[in-house]
C-alpha cells in the first residue's frame, strides 16, 4: 500500500480517536452511538498508525507532502 496520509492528517485522526474513547470509557457516549463511535475510533487509529486511508484512494486524495526528487 502507497502512503496517501501526512503527518497532520495521522495527528487529528489519533486526537479524535482518543477523545472518543475517554468519552465511551467514562460512560459520556453509550448505547448504539457509542459503539459506531468506538469502531469509527479504531478505523482511525489503524488509518493512522498505516498512513493509507482506502477512501482517499477511492476519490484520489493524499495529503502526503511532496518527494522532492
Amino acid at each position: 500500500m502507497k502512503r496517501n496520509m501526512g503527518n497532520a492528517d495521522r495527528v487529528i485522526r489519533l486526537i479524535i480517536s482518543a477523545i472518543i474513547a475517554v468519552l465511551y470509557f467514562n460512560g459520556t457516549i453509550t448505547g448504539t452511538l457509542g459503539l459506531v463511535l468506538i469502531v469509527l475510533a479504531a478505523v482511525f487509529t489503524l488509518t493512522a498508525i498505516m498512513s493509507f486511508c482506502p477512501l482517499y484512494t477511492l476519490v484520489g486524495l493524499s495529503t502526503c507532502a511532496a518527494k522532492k526528487e
